[in-house]
């Protein structure tokens, strides 16, 4: 019912910046929370932010102060802005939608950020 893609990725060096989008698709009026996350081969998935309905936003602690996530309602896109960037922020960063009243998963197909000297 729902189709995101991401895009935005890429390889930028440290100190960077880097804005991630998650265009979502379909049925969008059923979307409540639009979270990113990001991925290293093999570890665990992490949070990274999330943006709800009304607007309100939350953290991993190692992205406050450094990114941002946003959203453009007249284009069913939410961003990730990343700044100061580090090499330990290279993964794929996904985006994930919750979707109804029972929370439903949708996932995006990822972006791979690379961040190297």
């Amino acid at each position: 019912q729902v189709q995101l893609v991401e895009s935005g990725g890429g390889l930028v060096q440290p100190g960077g910046s880097l804005r991630l989008s998650c265009a979502a698709s379909g049925n969008v009026f059923g979307i409540n929370v639009i979270n990113w996350y990001r991925q290293v081969p093999g570890q665990q998935r992490k949070l990274v932010a999330r943006i709800t309905r009304g607007g309100s936003t939350n953290y991993a602690d190692f992205a406050k102060g450094r990114f941002t996530i946003s959203r453009d309602n007249a284009k069913n896109t939410v961003y990730l802005q990343m700044n100061s960037l580090k090499l330990e922020d290279t993964a794929v960063y996904y985006c994930n939608a919750e979707y109804g009243l029972t929370s439903l998963d949708y996932w995006g197909q990822g972006t791979q950020v690379t961040v190297s000297s």
